[in-house]
């Protein structure tokens, strides 16, 4: 899989020309912002009450994020980051069930309910998920997407459609059926998908 810049990074975007940030300090924001997420909900999580949980200044996170819903992203992606790491060694194919099966199971507990938050605050905010996309989707679609075109390379895939169509099929059948309350969503659900929709040889 080609490298591409890594997760920890991705937020340099919304550093502004200054004084370096300090990794701890910004650990610091991204946690506060995530946990106050996940226990009091997104109306809760202002500026304000992130600085007070974090114990960090508002003109920091103002002069570090470009937005609320900047922050808010980057703090799931953070947490993303860590409960759902993208696979970086094995074969492409158990690579894939392996992460899907993971994602299933994230769903189905507090990180499902703040992504889906967290998408609809930037969809009600802006009029799209661009935002979600471009500082936390883009990156890891890619990064899958790639590794679902190794997995064709090497013939251990044997669907031949395009790597983003299957990706989409995959990870957007998952979300769907999460939204909806369609079940099964489980796990065994997700490594099955993978299987049935990238013909996987060999399983």
């Amino acid at each position: 899989m080609a490298k591409g810049r890594s997760e920890a990074d991705s937020d340099t975007a919304a550093t502004r020309r200054g004084r370096p940030r300090s990794a701890e300090t910004t650990n610091a924001i991204l946690q506060s912002a995530y946990t106050l997420m996940a226990t009091t909900g997104l109306a809760a999580t202002s500026i304000d009450a992130v600085a007070r949980h974090s114990n960090v200044s508002k003109m920091t996170i103002y002069k570090w994020w470009p937005s609320r819903e900047a922050l808010l992203i980057d703090a799931f992606l953070n947490h993303a980051s860590l409960m759902l790491p993208l696979p970086a060694t094995g074969a492409p194919a158990e690579r894939l069930r392996s992460h899907a099966a993971a994602y299933a199971k994230a769903l189905l507990g507090e990180f499902g309910r703040v992504q889906l938050a967290v998408i609809s605050e930037c969809i009600s905010n802006t009029g799209s998920a661009e935002i979600f996309y471009e500082r936390y989707l883009g990156y890891r679609r890619t990064a899958l997407v790639e590794l679902i075109a190794a997995g064709q390379q090497d013939r251990s895939i044997g669907a031949t459609g395009t790597p983003e169509d299957l990706y989409d099929a995959i990870y957007g059948s998952l979300f769907y059926r999460y939204i909806f309350g369609i079940k099964p969503i489980s796990p065994a659900h997700a490594r099955n998908l993978v299987d049935t929709l990238l013909m996987i040889k060999n399983r």
